[in-house]
């Protein structure tokens, strides 16, 4: 496991806020009608003439549905629920003039506007991911909230994120209807051909058994047999497919992943299918994320390194980890055929396949960007120092809890 010193951690978690905020889709489209209706409960409940649902980026505040005033953008560097982000919920300001932390902000002095009384409460994923706040306020001083205001602000604050999750979990249902509808055709296809191999293997086997009462060719049996080993296999990667991009809709489990021992396990699991192939791991860091999505991706990797190997030539496949700011990046390198620069954004499309070889399903690398880019990270593929292809994986490093 690689030992190295605190991560940048505010770039952290702004990389998973904006994967976070990307995933919702709300930014660029008109406000919603249940978003809004939670806006204008929350201002009625405190009492207050105005509320909005704050989403905050890397460098703006995206207001996405508002109560009592028209919607804006602003800079990150002017909003208030920006400098409160990192703390516990909820915060209440009866006179923003007398705060250390807003007096001198533009939405208080006048430049921007004229916020006397603040409350906001922060929007947490299930994840754990702060993508912004559910704030309240108006442009006079006002005394601080009771406890029945305060826990109606946490609940309309949770009940934002569920809206987000619903929305965001009804599309991922329907993209993946729509890609599995687009995919049973070829699946179909493409298990005839494995299967055909099998049971044409088998029926000369059994002949063979039938008419001699044994197998006076060996040589000939052992190729049978292999032959119909090998299309059982296909079948087998096949059906892995299908089944992990039938299940890319659920909900990601994030917690600490070491690694290191998932490199561990996927080098044994490849050395164990190929031992023809030379497969190193150097060390790796701990991430956060799901084990189970990145041990796919993984060996996804690995796998594909040694499937589209050179003729002629034993597979040699290298694993190593860097951490390049807020990023950890994992590249797997190859000395194989290589993937033309042209070809490199053509291999994450689903169904592709650059060569019709009859290994693979050409869902494996779709699979591997949608997870990638469901924990904040991108993924991508570059020449090899081995001779081959490099495929690499940028994953945020872990982050900091916020302080309570």
């Amino acid at each position: 496991m690689i030992e190295v010193g605190e991560p940048q951690l505010d770039a952290v978690d702004d990389v998973l806020r904006r994967a976070a905020i990307e995933r919702y889709d709300v930014l660029l489209r008109p406000p919603r009608i249940d978003l809004s209706a939670i806006v204008e409960m929350a201002a009625r409940v405190v009492g207050v003439p105005m509320a909005t649902i704050n989403l905050i980026t890397h460098d703006k505040q995206h207001q996405v549905a508002t109560y009592g005033f028209e919607s804006s953008v602003c800079s990150r560097e002017d909003s208030m629920c920006a400098q409160v982000l990192h703390l516990d919920s909820p915060i209440i300001v009866p006179d923003a003039r007398l705060d250390e932390r807003f007096r001198t902000n533009p939405f208080v002095t006048g430049e921007i506007g004229l916020v006397r009384f603040y409350a906001s409460h922060r929007l947490i994923t299930p994840e754990g991911v702060v993508i912004g706040t559910l704030c309240v306020f108006d442009v006079e001083p006002r005394p601080m909230l009771d406890d029945v205001q305060r826990t109606a602000l946490r609940t309309l604050a949770a009940r934002v994120v569920d809206v987000l999750e619903l929305e965001l979990r009804s599309r991922d249902l329907q993209s993946s209807n729509e890609r599995l509808a687009a995919f049973a055709g070829r699946v179909s296809h493409d298990l005839k051909t494995p299967l055909s191999s099998i049971t044409l293997a088998l029926g000369l086997l059994q002949e063979q058994l039938e008419d001699q009462g044994v197998v006076s060719d060996t040589q000939q049996a052992e190729r049978l047999v292999e032959k119909a080993l090998a299309g059982s296999e296909r079948m087998r990667r096949l059906i892995d497919d299908a089944l992990a991009y039938s299940k890319l809709g659920g909900r990601l489990t994030r917690e600490p992943v070491d690694l290191d021992a998932v490199a561990k396990e996927v080098v044994a699991d490849a050395i164990g299918a190929h031992p023809e192939a030379s497969v190193e791991a150097g060390p790796m860091p701990v991430v956060d994320g799901d084990v189970v999505q990145l041990r796919s991706v993984l060996q996804n990797l690995v796998e594909n390194a040694i499937r589209y190997r050179s003729v002629g030539v034993a597979p040699v496949v290298r694993i190593a980890a860097e951490q390049q700011g807020p990023m950890w990046r994992v590249e797997v390198s190859d000395n194989g055929r290589g993937i033309p620069e042209s070809d490199r954004e053509r291999v994450f499309e689903p169904r592709v396949r650059l060569e019709d070889d009859g290994e693979g399903s050409g869902l494996g690398l779709d699979i591997c960007r949608t997870v990638v880019r469901a924990h904040g990270g991108t993924i991508g593929v570059d020449d090899s120092p081995l001779g081959g292809t490099t495929m690499w994986v940028e994953l945020p490093a872990r982050r900091r809890l916020s302080a309570v």
